[in-house]
């Protein structure tokens, strides 16, 4: 491996316009011509983004004189030959305005970047070890600006950046690089130990966030996850990059860090009472991210080792990676006490509740949708739900599943707890990538079970996951309750003041209607129809009753004579059948 770093800079050059100013040096460059390429896609979320559409001006040079650089394709260039033994720098202008968790974002008041959309990579010299220089914005008005990152500091350089500083930071290779994303700015810190590893807050935007009780939940549950796969943690340091805004929620998982963006209303306040809804969503996504430290980022599937950053990486797995991950997220906040058993079957009714309304379950296995994310479910339409079933939400079901019944069959002797620490030790701790049939595999071998019926069914088929059943095995009772108001078959949602049909499921009142996703509804029966009254005048209605509806498609208005239907299921919920199981003790605790 070449030892010479590949050194990086990055300033905030016009933060009221938006745009980073981003070098790569390399010393020894390809006499044949040195190529560059920024990512397609960002590690973590499944979408092609073309990050190099956002750069707007690049340019090279050696030896302090220009040097040509030509484009290949919509994200790669490649420089001319460079003098010998002149050092090449590319510089970078790039426009940063996305303020998400997955690119970059810069005004006045912060910077914000992951890697992948700011850092080009030097082909050819991926291994070697990286130098980034973490520079301030200029000016008075920025001088209260830190910065909150993963990165280790380049330990034995002039310019080693100190804590929370500027200057220098290392990373061993371009994969490590990207990595760790970056928040500068004026932000609150709050610190924690989580078995001995420094774990640190920074939370960006207005708030009043109750800095001890978010620290000490967040450290129950990194703790408990932790001594799940076993002590030493895989980082030496771990950082929680939190945008508060008004509307928002988001996650991207890192090695060593999570991009977060929430609700600032989702923190807690000093003096709040109990665990709001609100408040138990974030830690819930919290503990997601934190998982991923060892289920994706370490423990990945064959088709990400190495990751191909230039194209699609596909792969079947991603309902094991992000739906397991799912699962253990909120069960981490039971066993870590953090939340309540009642608070744990009711948010394990919601998402049961989240897959059942959609049709897209019936249509779609969990190894498809997994394939299919580049395509379908990271590009969702008005369809999506008819057609695409969510590998997130059902894939937490069926780990739960599989759970129940690595648990029932063996009476308590293996769990799906099992099956992730061996995961751990053999693919997390070694870099080898997970196959396709490996998980079932470790789990047939954890339990002496065949389950390739189970995976069959729950991971390759499209029926519905036996729950009920392996439920009351544990003594908790899945119910229904029927709603007495009658059903449309649509999903709405509001445009510019109009309540707008987003999706018209299959086989619905609606559909068969001949409503259409798009229609923005105007009355009902002659009376004027708001996001705040139709359930209101459905509840007037029975199933088997034919309505009146007008609604305008785009600037045409019709009618539409639709029967109504009886609602299959309105909402599940979770009850406790037994005061002690012995199996449930195991699965959930006392």
């Amino acid at each position: 491996m070449d030892s010479v770093p590949v050194r990086y800079a990055i300033r905030p050059a016009r933060p009221a316009a938006h745009r980073f100013t981003v070098s790569c040096t390399v010393a020894a460059p390809d006499p044949a011509g040195q190529r560059f390429a920024l990512p397609a896609w960002i590690p973590g979320s499944y979408l092609i983004r073309d990050f190099a559409r956002h750069v707007i001006a690049i340019r090279a040079e050696a030896g302090g004189k220009p040097v040509r650089l030509d484009k290949l394709d919509k994200h790669t260039w490649r420089a001319a030959p460079a003098g010998k033994g002149q050092a090449l720098t590319v510089t970078c202008e790039i426009h940063a305005w996305d303020l998400s968790v997955r690119g970059a974002h810069l005004d006045t008041t912060h910077a914000f970047f992951n890697g992948a959309s700011v850092f080009l990579r030097a082909l050819g010299r991926e291994a070697s070890p990286c130098l980034v220089d973490l520079q301030a914005p200029e000016g008075s008005a920025f001088a209260a600006w830190r910065v909150a990152t993963s990165l280790p500091p380049a330990t034995g350089e002039k310019r080693c950046a100190k804590p929370r500083g500027f200057g220098l930071y290392r990373a061993g290779n371009y994969d490590e690089l990207i990595d760790h994303p970056v928040e500068m700015g004026v932000f609150t810190p709050i610190g924690f130990e989580a078995c001995g590893v420094p774990h640190e807050i920074a939370i960006t935007g207005r708030h009043d966030c109750d800095p001890e009780r978010l620290a000490a939940d967040l450290k129950r549950i990194c703790e408990w996850q932790i001594r799940f796969f076993g002590e030493p943690a895989p980082m030496a340091r771990y950082v929680f990059l939190v945008t508060a805004v008004g509307e928002g929620y988001g996650g991207l998982e890192h090695r060593a860090s999570t991009a977060l963006l929430c609700a600032r209303n989702d923190l807690p306040y000093p003096g709040m009472k109990g665990l709001p809804e609100g408040y138990r969503r974030f830690l819930g996504l919290c503990s997601h991210e934190y998982f991923h430290v060892w289920n994706v980022k370490r423990i990945k599937p064959a088709a990400f080792t190495p990751y191909d950053l230039d194209r699609e990486n596909y792969t079947t797995q991603l309902w094991a990676f992000e739906g397991i991950t799912s699962y253990y997220d909120d069960l981490a906040l039971l066993r870590s006490g953090v939340v309540t058993l009642d608070d744990w079957l009711d948010l394990t009714a919601k998402t049961i509740a989240r897959v059942m309304r959609d049709p897209g379950r019936l249509r779609q296995s969990l190894a498809e949708s997994s394939f299919d994310a580049w395509s379908k479910f990271y590009r969702p339409d008005e369809n999506t739900p008819n057609a695409v079933v969510d590998y997130y939400a059902k894939g937490a079901l069926a780990a739960l599943a599989l759970d129940l019944t690595l648990r029932r069959e063996t009476r308590g002797r293996a769990s799906l707890d099992d099956v992730m620490r061996a995961l751990w030790r053999r693919f997390g701790q070694t870099g080898i990538g997970v196959g396709d049939d490996d998980l079932r595999r470790i789990a047939e071998e954890s339990s002496g079970l065949d389950l390739k019926g189970f995976f069959a069914r729950a991971i390759h088929g499209t029926r519905d996951l036996p729950l009920p059943g392996l439920l009351a095995a544990f003594g908790v009772r899945l119910t229904w309750s029927k709603a007495r108001t009658p059903a449309l078959g649509v999903k709405t949602g509001n445009a510019n003041g109009d309540l707008v049909l987003a999706t018209v499921y299959d086989g619905g009142p609606a559909q068969r209607a001949g409503l259409a996703a798009g229609d923005a509804l105007i009355a009902l029966d002659g009376l004027r129809v708001t996001a705040g009254n139709l359930d209101a005048l459905l509840a007037r209605r029975e199933p088997g009753e034919t309505v009146a509806i007008h609604a305008f498609r785009r600037d045409e208005l019709m009618r539409f004579e639709v029967a109504l239907a009886a609602r299959e299921n309105d909402a599940p919920s979770l009850r406790l059948t037994k005061s002690t199981n012995a199996l449930r003790r195991g699965w959930l605790g006392g």
